[in-house]
Formats: C-alpha cells, sequence, structure tokens
C-alpha cells in the first residue's frame, strides 16, 4: 500500500495527429472506454491513452483515495500538452484537479462529479452520513433502478468490461471517495483551459442545473445529450463522440 503518486496502468491506442487521455470514473477502469476507443481510432484522426486509476483495473491499491492523490496520479500518467483529456463522472473531479497541471489545449468533462446533489449540511447531512452504507445504497439503488433499461442495452462485451472493473475494484475506497466529492464541491471559476461539459438526463446529480448555469456564466461550455443516462459513453458511445467530436 501507499500514499504517495503511483504509477498508474494506461494503454494507447491508435496513430492519429490528435492525442486524447481518457479518465474514467468510480468502479469502472480504462477497458470500459473501448466502445469510445474503437470509433476514435477508426477515424484516423486520433491516439487514444486510457488509464487505470489507483485502486481501479491494472493499478495498484492504495492506502487512502483522496481526489487530490488521484489527481497527482494523472499528472504522473498522461503526457503534458495533450490535444485534449476527458474526464467521465469522478473522473472529471480528478481531471478538474490535475488539468492546471496537464495543461491540455480542450478539456470534455462528461457528467463530471462537480457538485453531488447529497445533503452534506444541517441535520439532513448529519443523519445522511451517519450511516453511509445503508443512505448511499438507497440512492445507488434508485439511480440504478433509473438506467436499469440502458443497462439492458449493452452489448456483452461492455457488460463483461464492466463485470472485470468491479472485480478487480477496491470497493473500500467508496464512502470516502462520495463523502469527498459530495462535500467539497467545484468552485465556481474560469476554467484553467478551455473545457466543454456534456450533460446527460441524469446529470443533475452530479451537476445540477444551476450549478452548470453558473458554470456558464464562468465561461465553461455547457452541451446536453437528451434521452442517454450518466454512462453516456456506453449507452451510446457513437452520439457521445458526436457531442465533443470538434473539441477532442
Amino acid at each position: 500500500m501507499q500514499t504517495a503518486a503511483m504509477r498508474l496502468h494506461t494503454t494507447t491506442t491508435g496513430s492519429g495527429e490528435h492525442h486524447v487521455g481518457l479518465v474514467h470514473g468510480l468502479g469502472a477502469d480504462g477497458a470500459t472506454w473501448q466502445p469510445l476507443v474503437d470509433r476514435m481510432t477508426a477515424t484516423g484522426r486520433y491516439t487514444v491513452t486510457t488509464v487505470d486509476l489507483r485502486g481501479h483495473g491494472r493499478s495498484e491499491r492504495a492506502d487512502r483515495y483522496r481526489l487530490d492523490d488521484f489527481a497527482d496520479d494523472l499528472v504522473g500518467a498522461l503526457p503534458t500538452g495533450l490535444h485534449s483529456v476527458v474526464g467521465h463522472s469522478l473522473g472529471g473531479a480528478v481531471l478538474v484537479r490535475a488539468v492546471g497541471r496537464l495543461r491540455p489545449e480542450q478539456a470534455v468533462y462528461l457528467d463530471p462529479g462537480f457538485h453531488l446533489a447529497l445533503p452534506t449540511t444541517g441535520l439532513a447531512g448529519r443523519l445522511f452520513w451517519a450511516v453511509p452504507p445503508l443512505t448511499l445504497g438507497i440512492a445507488g439503488l434508485l439511480q440504478a433502478r433509473k438506467s436499469a433499461a440502458a443497462r439492458a442495452g449493452y452489448t456483452p462485451a461492455v457488460r463483461q468490461a464492466l463485470a472485470d472493473a468491479r472485480k478487480r475494484f477496491d470497493g473500500g475506497m467508496a464512502i470516502g471517495v462520495f463523502r469527498e466529492v459530495a462535500h467539497t464541491p467545484l468552485p465556481i471559476a474560469p476554467p484553467e483551459v478551455p473545457s466543454v461539459v456534456v450533460l446527460s438526463d441524469d446529470a443533475p446529480a452530479v451537476v445540477p442545473d444551476a450549478v452548470a448555469a453558473r458554470l456558464e456564466r464562468a465561461g465553461w461550455g455547457i452541451r446536453r445529450i437528451p434521452g442517454i443516462h450518466h454512462d453516456m459513453q456506453l449507452e451510446d458511445a457513437g452520439r457521445t463522440l458526436e457531442a465533443v467530436a470538434d473539441v477532442l
């Protein structure tokens, strides 16, 4: 176990002029990006590097999982000055903490963990976080029911990739990660590099509409893909790529 920045497992595919980094969400890994990677490399335009965050995929487990630790790891794993870096969910919360050091030409955030719609103050906050295994479990169950139809449409390869990722995932990090993301929402300020946030129908759970409006006023690009759920890159990699191809 270790707490210092660790060497992450990465995979690079393709030989296109635009080098893009992809950062997965909680419980996933670099392999779960494969539907999007396939579409990107088929164009001949992209070189794509995926990473496995600490405690995910083929990267090592650690004795702590703080957002700053994830970000430090990412800075060591990706080259500076890439054409773009994409972060999904937790990957967005990590990327936004690393992007000033990575300095890509463009950052893209897919339903990023910027402002979780979970109670953090007052009586509701105290009650919610008093028994997080129960309360987060209920919240996760409700979300899973909402997206069940989308998951049923995943290809067998995608379902297998997700199952493999879950086996390798250090699930002990989950409560701490949710707690930190919920209690440290992204301050509203101009982006450090040109940035686009892409939101699904589930986005209010991670970027409430009021927060999205404030980000847009601060200079962030806000785009929406209607009729799609949180794991947009798995549900419809084609529409996801189409939504951001001009900035990748």
